[in-house]
């Protein structure tokens, strides 16, 4: 079971409820989100999660600075805007104690001298908000030295999606897809037999600040729908959307 992190007790309700959506191999590295905003712990979660990695959250600086002190990671994604203490804190505090351990700060504040301040201190990457978890995803792969290849196409739910030429192939021939069409489908189909919520879907592919109450998820089932057969793509009711797995 996944050690919990001291914090507020939306945090380990928030990782229950990942864990029931997401399964995956054992997981192939540690790691430490530091972060107050429960909708980037969630999204940077269920990403991480779901590329095989164990994440474990903080919601801020005392608790995620006791947890990187008294455990081991091997990589912690840390903020820098935190309550109880600041992450430049954090992150001096830890240096101190753990020079090699690795940390990619993750920041609303883009300004050069906090970037310069935080790679002084010891970080190894920088990224600012907002951000694609595309991008923090390279980025974690990089500090983590993943040499996994990349898989060029997935299949589930009676058709194969092909990533290099973003289009579908199944019984009703081949389909070319848009970008957002191409995303959300390599989205439902990486996570193939589980359901994924309508929130992981707007923050995967629309960005984690898109308006929560957009129906732009739903506008993009239809279009995938249309060309896909209307069974392609399930409707879980209060919950999400779910692909098939077989």
């Amino acid at each position: 079971m996944t050690a919990r992190v001291v914090g507020p007790g939306w945090i380990n309700s928030l990782l229950d409820a990942e864990a029931s959506h997401v399964a995956g191999p054992a997981a192939r590295g540690r790691i430490l989100v530091i972060d107050d905003e429960p909708g980037i712990l969630g999204f940077i979660s269920r990403g991480l999660r779901s590329e095989g990695y164990a994440v474990e959250l903080a919601a801020d600086g005392v608790a995620g600075l006791e947890a990187s002190l008294q455990e081991s990671y091997d990589l912690i994604i840390l903020d820098l805007l935190l309550p109880g203490m600041g992450g430049m804190d954090v992150l001096r505090r830890l240096m101190a104690r753990k020079p090699d351990q690795r940390v990619i700060v993750l920041s609303a504040l883009s300004d050069t001298p906090s970037k310069v301040t935080s790679l002084e201190l010891g970080a190894e990457d920088y990224l600012a908000k907002p951000f694609s978890f595309d991008e923090l995803l390279a980025r974690v792969r990089a500090r983590l030295r993943d040499g996994r290849p990349s898989p060029i196409s997935l299949a589930a739910g009676g058709f194969t999606l092909d990533l290099i030429r973003r289009e579908v192939t199944g019984h009703f021939g081949r389909a070319q897809l848009a970008e957002r069409e191409f995303l959300l489908l390599r989205e439902l189909m990486s996570a193939a037999g589980t359901t994924v919520t309508k929130e992981y879907l707007l923050a995967a592919v629309w960005g984690y600040h898109f308006d929560p109450g957009s129906n732009v998820v739903d506008v993009y089932v239809r279009r995938l729908r249309a060309k896909l057969g209307t069974d392609s793509i399930k409707t879980v009711r209060g919950e999400g959307y779910r692909v098939d797995a077989a």
